[in-house]
This record gives C-alpha cells, sequence and structure tokens, in this order.
C-alpha cells in the first residue's frame, strides 16, 4: 500500500516516517516539507540515515495515494481539507482538526471557527481501544491528543465497568516530556533537551479536556506540567469508587475490557525497580502502561506512554492497521529499552 506523509518534518511526522519505512504491508511514496523542499529527510531526521534516500517535497507535489497521513499544526489540515481528500480515499490526521463532535467547542478551546463543520461526524477518534469497529469502516480517523490518551485509556475501563462513584470529581495530573510541541519546525522544537528546568505547563483549561469528557462521558479536572523529560508522558488520576469497591474488582474492570488489547498492559507489581508505570520503560514504543493503588474508596490511576508513540504516530499507525486490515502490531513491534 502507498502511503505518503503531510508535514513530514516534525517529531509526529518523523516518527511516522520511521515506523512506515519498517511497516510490512507499507510503501513510504511523498514526505513533504515546504521549508525543507529538496532536501533529505534525514537532514531533520539523523536516525532514519541508511534507511531511506526520499528527499522532501512540497505539497503542490503531491500525488494519489492509497491513504495520507496529516501531521500539520492544528487549523491547517481544515482549511486544506477538500485538497487532501482528492489525493486519497483514506486520511488519518495527527492533528486537533477533527478530534471533538461539537464545533463550538473550537471556538470556546481553540478561538477558532471551524471551516468544516459538517466533516466532524466523519471522523472517528483515534484511541484504537474505544473504537476499534468504526475504524474498520472509516474513511477519516483524527488522532488523539497524547494527554487525552495518557488519561482515556486508564479511566475508560473503571466508567464502563460502573466503579467510579461519578457524584465525586476526577482529578488528574500529567507530568510531560519536552517534545509534546515538537511538531513545529523550530530551534526550540528540534532541540527538546534545551527545554530547562521543571516550569507549570497547564494546571487549568488545557484543551485536551474536551477530549476527555468526550469519550469519558464524565467531567475531568484536569493539569498538565512539563519535566525536564524529552519523551514521555506520566499520568496520575484521583477517582473515587463506590462504595464495597475491592482490588480485585479493579482487576476485573481492567481484564475485562482490556485482557486482548495488544498495547495495554496492568503494571502492578510486588517486587522490583519498575513496580508501578514508568515513561522511560515505554519510550519509542506503542505501549500504555496502567497501575493503580486502592485506598478505602479513593482509587489512586497510573498510566505511562511515549507522548509522540502512543500518543501520536504509534497510535496513528495502529489504527491504520485496523482501518486497512492488517495485523494490528504490524510496524509496531519494538519493545523498548532496558536499561535506559
Amino acid at each position: 500500500m502507498k502511503a505518503s506523509i503531510v508535514g513530514a518534518s516534525g517529531y509526529g511526522g518523523g516518527e511516522l516516517l520511521r515506523l512506515l519505512l519498517g511497516h510490512p504491508n507499507v510503501e513510504v511514496h511523498q514526505c513533504t516539507s515546504e521549508r525543507f523542499a529538496g532536501k533529505p529527510v534525514t537532514r531533520m531526521h539523523p536516525n532514519l540515515r541508511r534507511q531511506t534516500s526520499l528527499n522532501f517535497c512540497t505539497t503542490k507535489e503531491l500525488e494519489r495515494v492509497d491513504l495520507l497521513f496529516v501531521a500539520l499544526p492544528h487549523t491547517r489540515f481544515m482549511s486544506r481539507f477538500d485538497e487532501f481528500a482528492s489525493l486519497s480515499d483514506r486520511i488519518i490526521d495527527l492533528s486537533a482538526d477533527f478530534r471533538l463532535k461539537d464545533f463550538q467547542a473550537y471556538k470556546d478551546l481553540y478561538d477558532i471557527e471551524h471551516t468544516q463543520p459538517a466533516r466532524l461526524a466523519e471522523f472517528v477518534y483515534g484511541n484504537v481501544e474505544l473504537h476499534r469497529e468504526e475504524m474498520k469502516q472509516a474513511r477519516f480517523i483524527s488522532g488523539a491528543g497524547c494527554n487525552a490518551t495518557a488519561t482515556i485509556l486508564p479511566l475508560w475501563p473503571l466508567f464502563r465497568e460502573g466503579v467510579v462513584d461519578t457524584s465525586l470529581p476526577v482529578i488528574a495530573e500529567a507530568k510531560c516530556g519536552s517534545s509534546e510541541g515538537g511538531n513545529t519546525v523550530s530551534e526550540a522544537s528540534h532541540h527538546p533537551e534545551r527545554s530547562g528546568c521543571v516550569r507549570s505547563y497547564k494546571p487549568t483549561g488545557h484543551r485536551h479536556i474536551a477530549e476527555m469528557r468526550q469519550e469519558l462521558g464524565n467531567d475531568i479536572q484536569f493539569s498538565a506540567t512539563s519535566i525536564e523529560m524529552v519523551r514521555g508522558i506520566l499520568l496520575t488520576a484521583h477517582v473515587f469508587v463506590k462504595q464495597g469497591i475491592t482490588e480485585k474488582d479493579i482487576w476485573k474492570a481492567y481484564r475485562s475490557i482490556y485482557g486482548q488489547e495488544p498495547f495495554i498492559r496492568i503494571v502492578k507489581e510486588r517486587q522490583g525497580i519498575y513496580r508501578y508505570p514508568e515513561p522511560k520503560i515505554v519510550a519509542g514504543t506503542n505501549y500504555c502502561d496502567i497501575g493503580f493503588e486502592l485506598e478505602g474508596k479513593r482509587l489512586v490511576v497510573m498510566a505511562a506512554i511515549d507522548n509522540l508513540m502512543k500518543g501520536a504516530a504509534g497510535q496513528a499507525v495502529h489504527a491504520m492497521n485496523v482501518m486497512c486490515g492488517f495485523e494490528e502490531t504490524a510496524g509496531l513491534g519494538f519493545a523498548g529499552l532496558h536499561p535506559v
């Protein structure tokens, strides 16, 4: 299958390219960058040296393909939707442009008027674990936000299985790597290791809250803090369970929903160094590691993902596999590194 990547010079596009080059069912046809057109893709992605001889091209040079990945900054895809839709019958977008079903939310959260409100219903939200069956029939998929994914995946089974007392608040906080902002081409975004000391990222009003509420069907209070880490998100959520819920019930909920999921791991060990989810362990992988600790009615839920993988490119490739009928784990077999 021929696939091309629009916006391939940023971190999300680079990860897509890395994954697709190793995918058994995909041939990467073209990669675009207006700024670096004509230059080797390895100029921006040096880890791909000896892996590809592709050069960046402009969007005007794009040819029709079987599937188009779009990894442009927010609002760019919606304004050029018809142009890109003419190039492929299937599109997977990594931006926020079609994640939300409520077009008014774009005005409230992104301060923009959505230019394609009628198209919102045509996009399937990108968490495969929640929307696998819809993806099998979809033409368009919108990748889920990284912080949203790190929050939705560990909480969804608890809501679905009726474990949570929804009359009480759910409070979640994410520790985030600096590459979360790395999809734009700039000196800072291509040197996240220079991000500096720990700093507050978004204590209130994070845009991904709308995705969390949309998918979980419940109010979530969320904060995010950027720390000295390049890749990864460590999510800690505090929820309150219904009277009489035990640890056995929590295990049962996760096993019932995620028992057969290839990229979900429950990490709750009695011994060892990594007894709970740790972002270093999932770096470069498409795994979401989930852990928990129950104290009375308070349940502390933890999750770790790589924001560029399970939170972006890896999730997009997983969605492609489902959409196209490939083996779900195709191109996503990297198990991570240890020690790191």
